[in-house]
């Protein structure tokens, strides 16, 4: 009888400075395990691709393992079960998980979450009303702790976690600026998300003139900041915060391909008496259901708009995930499996 197989992604190496698809990722079969006593077997729908895993890819230390040479990428997905020996899940069950670039995944249940698609589509759990937007909920509600009217700026406003931001900054009576790559995009998180403002950081690539883009769009300064990307953007809104203003320092895509990410505005942290937390959502496992509840209620109800950016089939995961470091994908990157 011919065994089952299936595809999955491993790290061939590691790289220095911007992944190669050829080079640093190989796509292989692999045969679908057999379900032992305690064992969940899913058949992934939709891969997660997140900025988070670059990082990864680096052996060096870190807030989690280097991701293993040869090993199946790691990454977010979510699924449906296919076969079951452990009693808290049974097949047709809806699940998120870590289960890795792969067709198919097999777990011990830990990690692996049952999901309601009434309301809310499976592959929303990946995005606003998964990781990225408890992220956003984390970094927005126990960091930046915003009060009615104050400004709240976001860098990659358009993106998984940026977006989510904004609306539950608005949602709540602040003035909501993001920063966000191209004219499209900056349309989009005015429009549809429902900003105050956006910036364009190709039309301000330097200090000066970030700057002064930053002073027209939040004229009464900075209270908060929710930083994802590091570099200018970040440098110049630290000369733009107010006394006593929060940053949630949620990434540094800006630095994911080994550069430096220098910062000029260093003694605004001093002269404003600010509040710089850098933060990593996994550890806060205390919050997830307060997040998720209202998340999932947002998205549901129509509240909270996202949007994807959807690669078909596993094979173009490379790529997608290449594109997304390098601002290509518009909202949440995913990949779809089915």
């Amino acid at each position: 009888m011919t065994q089952k197989t299936y595809q999955r992604i491993v790290l061939a190496s590691r790289p220095q400075g911007s992944p190669v698809a050829p080079t640093h990722f190989r796509l292989e079969q692999a045969t679908v395990p057999t379900v032992q006593p305690g064992q969940v077997l899913v058949r992934n729908h939709y891969l997660s691709l997140d900025p988070y895993m670059r990082g990864r890819m680096e052996d060096m230390k870190s807030y989690a393992a280097p991701q293993p040479v040869g090993e199946t990428m790691v990454g977010g997905t979510v699924g449906i079960v296919e076969a079951s020996q452990h009693p808290g899940f049974k097949p047709g069950d809806a699940v998120v998980g870590y289960l890795g670039w792969a067709e198919y995944g097999l777990s011990d249940g830990k990690m692996l979450n049952k999901v309601d698609t009434t309301h809310v589509p499976l592959s929303a759990y990946l995005g606003p009303v998964g990781m990225p937007g408890v992220t956003a909920w984390y970094g927005l509600r126990r960091i930046c702790e915003p009060k009615p009217g104050e400004t709240v700026l976001v860098s990659a406003a358009s993106g998984a976690v940026g977006s989510v931001v904004g609306q539950l900054a608005k949602s709540i009576g602040c003035r909501a600026v993001g920063i966000a790559g191209g004219p499209e995009k900056c349309a989009y998180v005015r429009g549809e998300l429902g900003f105050d403002a956006c910036i364009d950081h190709r039309e301000h690539t330097d200090l000066k003139s970030m700057g002064q883009a930053l002073k027209a769009a939040a004229p009464d300064g900075i209270d908060c900041l929710f930083e994802n990307v590091g570099g200018v953007g970040f440098d110049a809104a630290l000369a733009r915060m107010n006394a006593f203003g929060r940053v949630a320092l949620c990434g540094l895509i800006a630095g994911y391909e080994g550069g430096d990410i220098a910062l000029q505005n260093v003694r605004a942290l001093l002269v404003n008496r600010l509040k710089l937390q850098g933060f990593i959502v996994a550890e806060h496992l205390d919050a997830w259901p307060a997040a998720l509840a209202e998340l999932g209620a947002g998205v549901a109800s129509g509240r909270i708009k996202y949007r994807e950016s959807i690669a078909q089939g596993l094979a173009a995961a490379p790529e997608a995930f290449i594109g997304m470091l390098h601002g290509k994908n518009f909202g949440k990157q995913l990949v779809k499996l089915t």
